[in-house]
């Protein structure tokens, strides 16, 4: 489990945008979003790099 910290996520667009980018690299991935703590848990067999390199390219790079 990978936890980030997205300070750029804040309404249920992001989340999808988010969901998108990371489960077209990992279909199985499960994601967990906190919006107000702007956090988000990440299950997959994704290394942490490949998942913050996801994030940043789909515009909401870890803090």
């Amino acid at each position: 489990m990978h936890s980030f910290t997205l300070p750029d996520m804040s309404c249920g667009h992001c989340v999808g945008a988010i969901s998108e980018a990371l489960q077209t690299l990992d279909a199985e991935c499960e994601l967990n979003f906190d919006l107000p703590a702007h956090q988000l848990q990440v299950a997959s067999h994704l290394s942490r790099e490949q998942l913050a390199e996801a994030l940043t390219e789909a515009g909401y790079p870890p803090a």
